[in-house]
Parts: C-alpha cells; sequence; structure tokens
C-alpha cells in the first residue's frame, strides 16, 4: 500500500506484517494521504479480539472527512475514538466479566507545515530530522512509568519482564488518555509511526539508517524485512510519511 500526493507535500507508505512468531495479525494501519492523516493500531485480548479492536479503530478514522480546520479534523478524530472505546467496552461485557478487547493506537495528521500526533498506548511516532532519529510520542506502559520516575534507566526497559503492560488503551475503561503534540515541519522530514513489534525488534540505529538510505516504499519494506529477519516475536506495522514539500 503506497501513496504520493504532490500537491498535499508528503509521500507515504503503510505495511503490516503477521511477524516471525505469531499466527494471527492483531496490529492495522491507515494511510489516508487525501486528508493528511495516517495510523497504527495494535490490538490485544485474543481469540481473534485484539484484530477486532484494532479493525474497529481503522474503520472508524476510514470514515473521517475532511472539516474545514484542523481544529475539526482533530476533534472529529477524537469524537470517533471515544466512541470505538465505547464499542469495545460494550462488546466485551456481552462476552464476560473477564473478557479484554482493547488496542493501542497512534495517529498522525499534518495540516500544512505542521504535524499532530494523538496516541494512547505503546504505538509509536518517531520523526528523522537532518539524519536524527528522535521518538515524538511517549509510551503509556508500566516500564515507560518506572523510567520516567528514575526506577529503571531506558536501557533497561526493553528487556524488564513486564515490558509488554500496556497502561493506557482504548477499551480498557470507559475513560482513556488521548495525548497530543504538535510538531513544525521542515522540508526532508519522516515521520515514523510503528507498532511496537518493530521498536522490540529493531534499535533506534537500525530505524535511522533505514530511514535515511531509502524511499519511503523501501523504507516502509525494509523496516519490515528487518524486524522480521531478526524473528519479530510480535507482529510489525509501520508507516512511513515523508514531508516533502
Amino acid at each position: 500500500m503506497t501513496a504520493i500526493d504532490q500537491k498535499l507535500c508528503y509521500r507515504s507508505a503503510a505495511r503490516t506484517h503477521v511477524g516471525a512468531v505469531r499466527e494471527r495479525n492483531e496490529d492495522a494501519v491507515l494511510e489516508r494521504p487525501e486528508i493528511g492523516l495516517w495510523a497504527v493500531a495494535d490490538g490485544a485480548g485474543g481469540h481473534q479480539r485484539g484484530d477486532y479492536a484494532s479493525g474497529c479503530i481503522i474503520t472508524a478514522l476510514n470514515e473521517v472527512t475532511q472539516p474545514p480546520s484542523a481544529a475539526l479534523l482533530i476533534d472529529d478524530v477524537r469524537t470517533r475514538l471515544g466512541h470505538v472505546n465505547q464499542e469495545l467496552r460494550t462488546r466485551a461485557a456481552d462476552i464476560g466479566p473477564q473478557a479484554m478487547i482493547c488496542s493501542t493506537v497512534i495517529v498522525v495528521l499534518i495540516t500544512e507545515a505542521r504535524s499532530c500526533c494523538l496516541w494512547a498506548g505503546d504505538s509509536r511516532c518517531y520523526l528523522l530530522r537532518a539524519g536524527g532519529l528522535r521518538q515524538i510520542s511517549h509510551d503509556h506502559s508500566y516500564v515507560q512509568n518506572l523510567v520516567d520516575r528514575g526506577e529503571i534507566g531506558p536501557e533497561a526497559a526493553a528487556d524488564h519482564p513486564l515490558a509488554n503492560v500496556v497502561t493506557n488503551l482504548l477499551g480498557a475503561g470507559d475513560g482513556f488518555t488521548l495525548e497530543e503534540r504538535w510538531d513544525h515541519l521542515v522540508p526532508g522530514d519522516i515521520l515514523l509511526l510503528c507498532s511496537d513489534g518493530l521498536c522490540r525488534a529493531l534499535a533506534d540505529a537500525d530505524i535511522a539508517a533505514i530511514l535515511r538510505d531509502n524511499s519511503v516504499e523501501a523504507a516502509a519494506d525494509r523496516l519490515i524485512e528487518s524486524a522480521v529477519s531478526r524473528t519479530a516475536k510480535d507482529n510489525v506495522s509501520v508507516v512511513v510519511v515523508a514531508y516533502v514539500p
């Protein structure tokens, strides 16, 4: 799945893969360059509930229309994700008191030379600028809370036994936090949205090198191929967006 839209000043490519171990892909991706919207959702819950959760998110975001302003676009996204949260809660309650149907989500919207990142969970957004990679989003996870409190160092987070515990998910409660961050873009910037299957398999230096050295479409392919070749234990999804005015 690729997209090129010179008028809107960006090029993008989206890929998702079951990974090297899992039997089912519970990730889902969305690429809508016509309105400047991209997303990755990473479902959880097992028994085909994770892919239902991520699919609900992508379906809802695929119904977003282009409003007259960026503020209205963001409001629409927030409202639709709020409805998904309630839908997942209702479906889980119908199954039983212990049922869980949840998903992370990371959304990027671009308007003119500004990007807005919205997220819940530990799917990530990175920015590559002038060859340097930095994480834009902030993980909503148990180990990130430990890092924030200074109880462990960042280098210990990936191997922590509770590294898979996410503290903020759609479907996990009646209320959820959709964090928001705005950034100004400069020509040549590349945004990467990904599920945690990618960043658990590849170091930041490897991700940066692939983004620097390849076209948008080739970078998306190489990121997936590299993660799978390193025995990615989870599903792997990426969306690469280059700002090229």
